[in-house]
């Protein structure tokens, strides 16, 4: 396994979990499940707040097995550490490109929702981690950035079944914690504000993970090919940039369109 590869994965996997945290669910999440609101639902947010965390990290460590699967059939293959990093770079490049929107396509992928009729149905720590262990595995729900396939991508790189499976479960981890963000929301006037600054974020949280993808691809190329390689590699970038502007900008919005809305209904 070489290390380059690895850093390069733990990166994009905290990244992508971060930003995912900005996705319609993401956003269901910390409206629904607060200390005002599970108040009102007659349970316990520390409860539920704790199964959610403990279900993302389950959801991680399903998705670590499909990663854990993955590493292992590349390290049959015996690639060289040079091939990993060139695979690894234009993996982050295409993802990279993917959420500019220079195909033609953006995130939101997966439009998928979770059940929000649990809430009203379930105890607090059943819908806790089972809304927990929907967010924690991904690719289940609203997917807001190809950093989340990125990840995927790159546990399979580091050729270690082990190390995949923990890359995964860390995805999932936090994930989970970002319940932690509602754990003052005790009021209508607190949960407003809140979700207006969360808001605001959004933009900030989609730039970052663009920009890390981008490093990655231009890091691994550097390692896998040399200087000349890195060097191209930029300015390639810097094209896929310009061509991905006017679609970025006019396809990003749609997830942030859907998470305003997620915030008014909230």
């Amino acid at each position: 396994m070489d290390d380059l590869v690895l850093g390069a994965c733990v990166a994009v996997a905290i990244v992508a979990a971060v930003r995912s945290t900005w996705s319609p669910c993401g956003q269901s999440m910390l409206s629904s499940i607060t200390p005002m609101s599970e108040r009102a639902r007659n349970q316990h947010w520390g409860v539920t707040a704790t199964w959610f965390v403990i279900g993302a990290v389950a959801g991680g460590a399903t998705l670590g097995a499909l990663t854990a699967l993955l590493a292992a059939g590349v390290a049959a293959l015996d690639p060289t550490t040079l091939t990993l990093a060139a695979i690894g770079a234009g993996c982050a490049l295409v993802a990279a490109s993917l959420d500019l929107g220079a195909f033609g396509l953006a995130p939101p992928y997966l439009r998928r929702q979770v059940n929000e009729i649990w809430l009203g149905t379930y105890r607090g720590w059943l819908y806790g981690v089972g809304f927990g262990w929907q967010i924690g595995v991904g690719i289940t729900t609203y997917v807001m950035t190809a950093a989340v396939f990125l990840t995927i991508a790159l546990a399979a790189l580091t050729t270690d079944p082990l190390v995949a499976f923990a890359i995964a479960t860390l995805f999932g981890l936090i994930r989970g914690l970002g319940v932690l963000l509602a754990r003052k929301i005790d009021s209508p006037a607190q949960l407003a504000s809140f979700h207006r600054r969360f808001h605001d974020l959004g933009p900030s949280t989609r730039a970052a993970a663009i920009v890390v993808q981008l490093v990655v691809a231009v890091v691994l190329a550097w390692s896998a090919a040399g200087a000349a390689v890195g060097l191209a590699l930029i300015v390639v970038i810097g094209l896929v940039a310009v061509i991905g502007r006017g679609a970025g900008h006019r396809d990003a919005p749609s997830g942030d369109r859907e998470l305003r809305q997620r915030a008014e209904v909230g």
